[in-house]
């Protein structure tokens, strides 16, 4: 395998010829010459036959090693022998290098034209300055050209207007809405600015806009025949500003009610607790497929340890699995109950939601001043899973405290629940 030279990595396929490479601190100089064939005359197309005289380019190129590279290159200037073009003399262009009066390579311009299409001005300049790329602002929003506006316009136009300095300048977007594209954009937000546009790009039959009546009555001068609908941003932006209107001004009726609400006896459950069964949790499902899994193979004649084999179980697993019920092992591998300082509480919360006490803020003082200990998010835990019915309701009654001499379970005076005694 042959070396690889310096055009072959900076210049690959193109007709240059490196003469030195200077490595410093502060960048990497590629001094070249071009080697192409020769160039014609860019007016008439003559083609260059005598050297006018060289001069030196200086190039910014791409970064090579995380430093700036410059490129100066050595190109010819040639006479141009027609004589009834008005050019004397014409310079040579490299192909993919050089561009006629930049001081920027092909590819490093590619570039930034780049980054200045998706990040903008100032996003774009920083991520230049972070890749050694000598871009500011100004040259990379230069660097992006307005696409060509059609001459009919699209058959579904889409107009907003848009702030090119918010409180200050305001343009007008122009959108083919089934293509999604923006077809032009208008300096103003004026309504004779749009009617212009609409006289010179005829086509229009539907135009969507918003509630503006500068763009309605553009619309009725230019397009009398195209329908006019509202989008659909606008129509939900138009709902949610009347109703926080709407709200803001009836916001002491609001606060009564809510509050009148509050105070109010709490109401039934609208969704009846789920049956004390076993949730479909995970472990519950490991279990069945577990269980339907030994008994197949035992079907098919298996021994326990190659079905142990078999399923990377332990031969205690598998017995186990073997004789006992599948109801037995689903209740041993119940999950969701609660655990710790709750556990006690669970019974009396069940009930309480039965009775139709919803809150779980109001059940969390009443089993404070039952003894519990611990915070209010395992109680709103164990509230949510019985009402989603994740969790498997506590059927005993909890016997956490002793009565009162009243009769009262509770020793607070508002309470007036009273134990049930068994007969």
């Amino acid at each position: 395998m042959g070396a690889v030279g310096v055009e072959d990595v900076l210049f690959a396929g193109i007709d240059v010829r490196v003469t030195a490479v200077h490595v410093a601190a502060e960048g990497v100089v590629v001094e070249a010459s071009a080697c192409g064939r020769t160039p014609s005359c860019p007016d008439c197309g003559c083609p260059g036959r005598r050297i006018h005289s060289r001069y030196t380019r200086r190039l910014a190129e791409r970064p090579v090693a995380g430093r700036p590279l410059v490129i100066s290159l050595q190109v010819r200037r040639f006479f141009c022998e027609r004589r009834t073009c008005n050019r004397r003399t014409f310079a040579e262009q490299v192909p993919d290098l050089t561009e006629p009066q930049r001081r920027h390579s092909v590819g490093l311009r590619r570039w930034m034209r780049t980054i200045a299409t998706f990040l903008g001005g100032r996003p774009g300049e920083r991520l230049c300055r972070a890749l050694q790329l000598p871009a500011g602002r100004t040259h990379l929003l230069g660097l992006l050209t307005a696409p060509a506006v059609p001459e009919q316009a699209p058959r579904v136009l889409g107009v907003d207007e848009f702030a090119f300095r918010k409180g200050w300048r305001y343009g007008t977007v122009l959108v083919d809405v089934e293509a999604a594209h923006v077809v032009d954009v208008l300096p103003d937000r004026d309504a004779v600015t749009f009617a212009d546009w609409l006289r010179e790009h005829p086509g229009t039959e539907i135009i969507c806009r918003d509630r503006a009546s500068a763009y309605s009555s553009a619309v009725r001068d230019a397009a009398p025949d195209a329908q006019e609908v509202a989008d659909r941003w606008h129509l939900l932006a138009n709902l949610s500003s009347a109703v926080e209107k709407t709200c803001h001004q009836h916001r002491l009726c609001l606060r009564k009610q809510a509050e009148a609400e509050r105070d109010a006896q709490p109401r039934p459950i609208i969704n009846p607790l789920p049956s004390p069964t076993l949730p479909p949790t995970k472990i519950a499902v490991r279990t069945r497929d577990r269980y339907a899994d030994i008994h197949r193979l035992l079907a098919e004649g298996c021994s326990v340890s190659a079905i142990a084999r078999l399923l990377h179980l332990d031969r205690k697993t598998v017995r186990r699995f073997r004789d006992t019920d599948l109801d037995q092992l689903l209740s041993s591998a119940r999950h969701g109950r609660p655990k710790g300082v709750l556990e006690p509480f669970t019974a009396y919360l069940t009930d309480r939601l039965s009775d139709g006490v919803t809150s779980p803020t109001d059940l969390f003082h009443e089993i404070q001043l039952r003894g519990y200990q611990g915070s209010d998010l395992p109680v709103r835990r164990y509230v949510a899973g019985l009402r989603m019915g994740t969790v498997e309701p506590a059927a005993a009654p909890s016997p956490v405290l002793a009565r009162s001499p009243s009769g009262s379970c509770c020793p607070a005076a508002h309470c007036g629940r009273t134990r049930k005694t068994s007969s």
